[in-house]
């Protein structure tokens, strides 16, 4: 379905990691219905027209800062905020492969790079008495591969019960708060990771493809989702459409989860 480019019009929406995979499909989504859209990442590269840049690192707490104030000056303020950033860079191996180090990047990249955004920028939403917040978590968070994703089903886990507690919040102040969460998603990070399990495990990307089906259980549908299914998703919680959805998870898997 083609996208209403009146839909956004007049909005200002922040959507971390915006640059590749999940994240540029949903820069695009937004930039379709009109609206004003800020992202940042470490390395810009490929830029669109019409999209506000900020060069900065979201794992720490310089780089969120950058961001949200260049939010705030160059658009005046943010209405819509889409955490999108997320990924494991973690080694296969199990729990124990995972160093102190490992696991404080998966935390600050997967759950306080949005804790700190929406620190820095929800007040500003609650003055002005509205906004819309959508945390992108995973269904790792209750399906997670012991094998190598561990430290980023946790600390998703962790932003879904974080975005559920903070809709209870500021729900009753105007600003509606809901989580999106995918299962494999078929992005760049996606051969990424499955080059990683090869490596670590030998045989070829098939096998390692094989074995991430096996370990899930299956798709139901047979694919993963592409990534402007998962943006459409995000942009319709984000839409005045969704005025009365709050405080509540949208799981969008192919059906990989198969319990209720």
């Amino acid at each position: 379905m083609k996208a209403d480019p009146g839909e956004f019009a007049g909005k200002r929406v922040l959507v971390s990691g915006g640059t590749k995979g999940l994240g540029r499909a949903t820069v695009v989504r937004f930039l379709a219905g009109g609206a004003r859209v800020v992202t940042a990442a470490r390395t810009i590269k490929d830029p669109m027209e019409g999209v506000e840049y900020v060069q900065a690192d979201l794992t720490t707490a310089a780089g969120s800062e950058a961001l949200g104030k260049a939010a705030v000056e160059r658009l005046g303020g943010i209405d819509i905020l889409a955490h999108v950033i997320g990924g494991s860079a973690s080694p296969a191996g199990g729990f124990a492969a995972l160093t102190d180090d490992h696991w404080l990047a998966e935390l600050n990249l997967n759950l306080l790079a949005s804790v700190r955004l929406d620190r820095l920028l929800i007040p500003q939403m609650l003055e002005q008495g509205k906004g819309a917040v959508v945390h992108v978590t995973s269904i790792q968070s209750v399906l997670p591969l012991p094998e190598s994703t561990t430290g980023y089903a946790a600390a998703k886990a962790a932003l879904r019960t974080y975005s559920k507690s903070i809709s209870k919040e500021v729900g009753p102040k105007g600003v509606r708060v809901n989580s999106v969460s995918p299962g494999w998603i078929m992005t760049e990070a996606t051969g990424d990771f499955l080059e990683m399990l090869r490596a670590a495990n030998g045989g070829t990307i098939e096998d390692a493809r094989r074995s991430v089906l096996d370990a899930l259980g299956g798709i139901s549908i047979g694919r993963g989702a592409e990534p402007e299914e998962v943006a459409d998703l995000i942009a319709y919680l984000a839409s005045d459409r969704a005025a009365a959805i709050h405080g509540a998870e949208f799981v969008i898997d192919g059906g990989t989860i198969r319990t209720v």
